[in-house]
């Protein structure tokens, strides 16, 4: 059993838990998700890891209420306890120093985006974040980001918090007043491809997050079968990052379609 040490709402169907699993804490690298299952029967939940705390010895999840599963997630509360976390799982975020890179994430892919940001810092670069929803109140850990960003920028669909516009917007103000070396996009796959053609159209190389297709997250089921450069992938095997130029999004979308 892994206990639940902290929980807070961000909104109405986002929460944040801190669960303890020490093992975890210690080996996880930014990119990694673990598979969450509560109740006997459970169904398995793929889950990027937001945060992690060795000394502690937790490790941070934020879950978004869309199904019946997460919504029983969610209900938990603190010193409930989740029935199983395997992890970490998937290949770890690729972190160097290349210079200035900008971190895009939108709604509650500002989670897995928040590692990503807080490496990228700590290993020398520049860090330009582009934070995006469609309102202030789905805008999440903008402090956390803010500790590890040279900048954050917010971007609303309705104007309610920082600039009106969308994420590319954002982006693109970035890119047309700095060199950018690199940009990693993590959000719904309509955005991530928007970005990817914008950086592709500026030449910048970009890494994108997929996690939103996984299902199993063993590679078992086949779910999360992408098209990347020509050659099917397993995002929970493979990824769950690529080279965002690679990924056929508009398969990728209508995969997910079919799940409605």
């Amino acid at each position: 059993m892994f206990k639940i040490v902290d929980k807070e709402y961000f909104s109405e169907n986002v929460v944040r838990l801190e669960v303890e699993a020490p093992m975890i804490a210690r080996s996880r690298r930014p990119g990694h998700f673990v598979i969450v299952r509560t109740g006997e029967g459970g169904e398995r939940i793929p889950l990027t890891i937001a945060d992690a705390d060795t000394e502690r010895g937790t490790i941070t999840l934020v879950i978004q209420a869309i199904g019946v599963s997460t919504r029983k997630i969610c209900a938990l509360n603190q010193g409930d306890e989740l029935t199983d976390v395997v992890g970490p799982l998937g290949q770890a975020t690729h972190i160097e120093r290349v210079g200035t890179v900008v971190c895009c994430g939108g709604g509650v892919g500002v989670a897995p985006l928040l590692p990503i940001v807080k490496a990228m810092k700590m290993a020398g670069n520049r860090v330009v974040s582009v934070l995006a929803a469609r309102n202030k109140d789905l805008i999440i850990l903008e402090k956390e980001v803010g500790q590890w960003s040279d900048e954050v920028i917010i971007m609303t669909d309705d104007g309610s918090a920082g600039q009106k516009g969308l994420v590319t917007d954002g982006v693109e103000s970035v890119i047309l007043r700095e060199k950018v070396d690199q940009v990693v996009t993590i959000g719904p796959a309509v955005m991530m491809k928007f970005v990817s053609l914008l950086t592709k159209k500026h030449d910048i190389p970009t890494v994108c997050s997929l996690n939103t297709i996984m299902v199993d997250g063993t590679g078992m089921c086949g779910a999360c079968r992408v098209t990347v450069g020509g050659k099917t992938r397993f995002v929970c095997i493979d990824g769950p990052e690529f080279d965002a130029h690679a990924v056929d999004f508009d398969e990728m979308m209508m995969r997910l379609r079919s799940y409605n």
